[in-house]
């Protein structure tokens, strides 16, 4: 099968991504298990309480596998498909475009996560059990760059797999020359 130098350039990078991705989901798994015990259950945190300051950090594990692993590992499949049925390779450029807008910006959605999470586990542990003050002063207490933040790491992560999306349905009515 002949395989374009670029496809093998992206499968490369999307395969190597998710292999990291997938040692840091576990190690997420791990960081989850070990923080969490730092905020036993107690008369001072109880049960609720605690579900709560641990939850957003509980999320980790599973976001980075699925934005970090399964999602690059399903696009790198998909094209490799297409090219097996005979559809028309996708370009240069949209490939270069999705990685330059969804590997970076799931990274981010990623540490945005682990912010989250330690801030509220720390704060809690820090005493503070009102976890309504705790979300407001997320970003310095600042919800515009909150907002911005997050807006623009998962709109960049949208339009990063609309692009291969988009441009992969395309190709799918077209056959390979």
């Amino acid at each position: 099968m002949n395989i374009p130098a670029y496809y093998r350039a992206f499968y490369r990078l999307y395969l190597r991504f998710s292999i990291v991705m997938m040692i840091a989901a576990l190690l997420m798994g791990i960081l989850f298990q070990e923080s969490s015990k730092k905020a036993p259950i107690s008369e001072m945190l109880p049960a609720g309480a605690h579900l709560e300051s641990v939850f957003g950090l509980s999320l980790v594990h599973g976001h980075t596998f699925l934005i970090g692993a399964l999602i690059p590992l399903a696009v790198t499949w998909m094209l490799f498909l297409g090219l097996q049925m005979g559809f028309a390779p996708l370009s240069e450029k949209t490939l270069r475009w999705t990685s330059r807008l969804y590997l970076p910006s799931s990274v981010v959605a990623v540490l945005l996560m682990l912010y989250k999470g330690y801030h509220f586990l720390l704060g809690v542990r820090g005493g503070n059990l009102d976890l309504a003050a705790l979300n407001t002063s997320l970003f310095l207490g600042s919800h515009a760059l909150r907002a911005s933040v997050y807006g623009l790491t998962h709109t960049a992560m949208a339009v990063g797999l609309s692009i291969v999306l988009i441009a992969f349905w395309k190709s799918m009515n077209k056959s390979h020359e």
